[in-house]
């Protein structure tokens, strides 16, 4: 039986820290992995189901931190833990933190326990949108300077490899899992169409493609500004989509800006538009 102290001690604290996580690694994802979970305990003997829920809250707590290495900084957080003392022994540590570490889809060996068994198996998807957002979210997260194309291709890879054929996912499941199978197969469908995975992947993500290009191009003269303020110059800067400055004295920069503005009116734009202001609302 669940100890209610402890899931109260999870809720209340570790939540907050896997909310610090990209949209595919946050509560929401948790929850998902700890309904799984608990479903496939069900099957096994004498499961310690404390245990199962706990790793479920800390599987992908440091998510956030580095991705490449997030399940070692994951079991790492649980075993500094020391409140959990409170409900297990070292050795339940010690085997909830192996579970951790070998619960990714990308682990060459098998997990060591049945724990690790159960965690990696709740951590596949089951829902086709999920992947598609989840790509999605990491990637424009983690890599803001990317085009929409790359993140679409990227993305799209990444899926290939990991549920494509012989990816490195799809055997990585210890129980019978009707949802995962079928899942597989509609992925499948999509992921190696392109103008079917580009269609679903726009919709799911909510994505205008001019919009996501314009808005990165604003990024990039963000970035320009940050710089030019650090040294103290006086600069122009335009890019598709685009562009920012900060004139004083220098007349090169201002014939460069006022020649643009004449560019901008001659085609339509209006010159006095302000779009940081825009991104302040």
């Amino acid at each position: 039986m669940l100890n209610k102290e402890l899931q109260e001690y999870l809720e209340k604290n570790i939540s907050k820290e896997n909310n610090k996580n990209d949209e595919g690694h946050n509560m929401d994802h948790i929850n998902y992995v700890l309904r799984r979970s608990l479903t496939f305990a069900k099957e096994v003997e004498n499961i310690n189901i404390n245990m199962v829920y706990t790793i479920a809250y800390y599987h992908d707590i440091a998510h956030h931190q580095d991705h490449e290495h997030h399940e070692l900084l994951s079991a790492e957080y649980l075993k500094q833990d020391k409140k959990l003392l409170k409900w297990f022994t070292n050795e339940e540590i010690a085997i909830m933190a192996e579970a951790i570490e070998d619960h990714r889809a990308s682990n060459k060996n098998e997990p060591r326990s049945i724990y690790g068994k159960i965690i990696s198996s709740a951590d596949r998807n089951t829902n086709v949108i999920d992947p598609l957002k989840r790509t999605y979210a990491y990637r424009s997260y983690r890599n803001p300077e990317l085009s929409f194309t790359e993140i679409l291709k990227e993305s799209q890879q990444h899926l290939q490899k990991k549920f494509g054929q012989n990816g490195y996912a799809i055997n990585k499941m210890y129980f019978n899992d009707i949802e995962y199978e079928q899942y597989l197969k509609d992925l499948n469908k999509i992921i190696y169409d392109d103008k079917l995975f580009k269609k679903k992947y726009l919709k799911v993500n909510k994505i205008n493609e001019k919009e996501y290009e314009l808005n990165r191009a604003r990024l990039l003269c963000q970035e320009v500004n940050k710089l030019a303020n650090k040294f103290n110059l006086e600069y122009f800067f335009i890019t598709e989509g685009a562009s920012s400055c900060h004139i004083k004295n220098n007349d090169a920069i201002r014939t460069a800006r006022q020649n643009h503005e004449k560019w901008e009116k001659e085609h339509g734009f209006n010159p006095q538009e302000d779009w940081s202001k825009e991104n302040e609302k």
